[in-house]
């Protein structure tokens, strides 16, 4: 068997391996997202996928096995292979399902002392010391002003004249009274009128016949009288002379009763009682050592680089449905797993196993379950 023939048996072998472990993480993850929909008819596929995945990685298990013994009789082909060992799981096992993470640097906390700050001299000043007392002191000097005594008035009555006594002459109309007189208003007179002097009355003077046979008699007419009215004056107009007597008022007005005067006051001298500050002694200085001041300080020094490892984890043959069900199982009696028990791998079961990992201090990956998990859970899958 000639070496490159064995290198890439080795190759398919270890591809398979990681191909099977990344697929069964998607394949899982979109399990879950449609788990709420979920059916008969899928979960029979699930179970066919998952039998025609164990034929297929017991196959691959069977050319691993071929390719391991004619490697170990070829320590050329061996040599040849070992600058890719990094590339496949040391020691792998048949039925075993691993995954290659990053083990991140590891770090350890170290404390120290440092000086925080240097020894100094610090230079105190020590006041003045000041004693406060009170004393008399003179404010102000006696003095001497003029205060002016003001006017003292008073109110008096007095009568003064507003109109002076006059005449006036008034005037007295004629008086005037209307009186009635029966006057002549026609004198008698005759006149002629025709018809018989039976028809005229008695006042018929003579009768005669005209040229055409009229009769005409020559009547006296009376005098007729009216009655008027008319005005006679009575009195006859003239003027009468009046007195007006004088118009007075009685005012109340202010007179000076006291002129105004001055007369000189004293003031007295003011003094005041005051506090006052004596220097007792005087401000000076003082130096004071200061010692060094320390602290601790923590700071994390790397004790081991990141590097590349190969953990061994829950291959996807076996995460049948009663087995999924037993990891769910599990992580909800220990308060990690919150929804109900299906059976059915998903983020939600990831989520849970790696948070449970974390808690416990053990190998932990967001899109594949540990075997150390699955023993801490006192499972047997």
């Amino acid at each position: 068997m000639n070496k490159t023939y064995i290198k890439t048996l080795a190759i398919v072998a270890g591809a398979a391996i990681a191909s099977g472990c990344s697929s069964m993480a998607a394949d899982t993850t979109s399990v879950d997202a449609g788990s709420s929909q979920i059916t008969a008819a899928d979960l029979a596929a699930s179970q066919q996928r998952i039998s025609e995945l164990e034929s297929a990685l017991a196959t691959k298990d069977r050319d691993l096995a071929n390719a391991e013994a004619r490697a170990s009789d070829d320590s050329g082909a061996m040599a040849s292979m070992s600058k890719d060992a990094s590339l496949f799981p040391p020691n792998p096992k048949a039925g075993q399902c691993y995954a290659r993470v990053l083990i991140p640097a590891k770090y350890q906390t170290v404390s120290e002392q440092v000086v925080k700050s240097e020894a100094a001299e610090r230079i105190e000043i020590i006041p003045a010391r000041y004693e406060t007392g009170t004393e008399t002191v003179l404010v102000k000097e006696a003095s001497t002003k003029l205060e002016i005594v003001p006017a003292v008035y008073g109110e008096v009555e007095e009568r003064v004249l507003v109109k002076p006594a006059s005449t006036k002459i008034v005037e007295v109309p004629a008086v005037y009274e209307t009186v009635t007189e029966r006057v002549l208003d026609k004198p008698a007179h005759t006149a002629w009128k025709k018809g018989p002097a039976a028809r005229q009355s008695a006042n018929v003077l003579s009768q005669s016949t005209t040229d055409t046979g009229e009769i005409m008699c020559l009547i006296e007419v009376p005098a007729t009288y009216k009655t008027v009215e008319k005005r006679v004056l009575v009195t006859p107009g003239r003027t009468n002379t009046v007195e007006i007597p004088a118009e007075y008022k009685t005012l109340t007005k202010t007179v000076v009763k006291q002129p105004a005067t001055t007369r000189e006051v004293v003031i007295p001298a003011k003094y005041d009682t005051v506090t006052v500050t004596k220097l007792v002694s005087p401000a000076n200085e003082k130096r004071v050592t200061i010692p060094a001041e320390y602290q601790t300080v923590t700071r994390a020094n790397k004790t081991a680089d990141e590097s590349m490892e190969w953990r061994q984890v829950m291959c996807e043959v076996n995460m049948t449905h009663d087995n999924v069900r037993a990891l769910q199982k599990e992580l909800a009696d220990r308060g990690y797993y919150k929804i109900g028990v299906d059976g059915i791998i998903g983020s939600q079961t990831l989520s849970a196993a790696r948070k449970y990992a974390l808690d416990k201090n053990l190998p932990a990956g967001s899109n594949y379950i540990p075997i150390e998990v699955v023993k801490s859970l006192n499972l047997n899958l």
